[in-house]
């Protein structure tokens, strides 16, 4: 019995929270960001050395090529916590940070975009297709 519980304690710690992306957004807002990333000024060599790879890259219909950072911090919502009912549905929720990057044809920042929004993820025979 006692290995049960344990194995439930462990369970519940695993499954309690998840993050994903980008790890240097953890603390980024939009004023530090303003404040690291000067449109005009910054290099994409200086935003590479601040955050590291993007998480994907795009380019406008002119050739201006578009860095994209994302990073979400989910926790478990009270659901996760009741036996068995992972099998039917469970839900975590949290924050999503994205900060697009667009450079001009001299690899110079020539716009910024910051955003944090709530977000969450759904998963079980209960929540497919909400």
């Amino acid at each position: 019995m006692n290995k049960i519980i344990a194995s439930l304690l462990i369970f519940i710690l695993v499954v309690g929270c998840a993050s994903t992306g980008n790890v240097s957004l953890d603390e980024a807002t939009e004023d530090n960001v303003a404040q690291a990333i000067i449109e005009g000024e910054t290099t994409k060599d200086e935003v590479r050395a601040l955050y590291g790879s993007p998480f994907s890259v795009d380019y406008t219909d002119e050739g201006l090529e578009i860095y994209k950072y994302e990073r979400s911090k989910l926790k478990a919502d009270w659901q996760m916590y009741i036996p068995y009912a992972l099998i039917f549905g469970s839900k975590m929720s949290g924050i999503k940070k994205e900060l697009v990057i667009m450079f001009d044809e001299n690899s110079v920042v020539k716009k910024i975009s910051m955003s944090e929004s709530d977000t969450e993820h759904k998963s079980g025979i209960f929540n497919i297709g909400s």
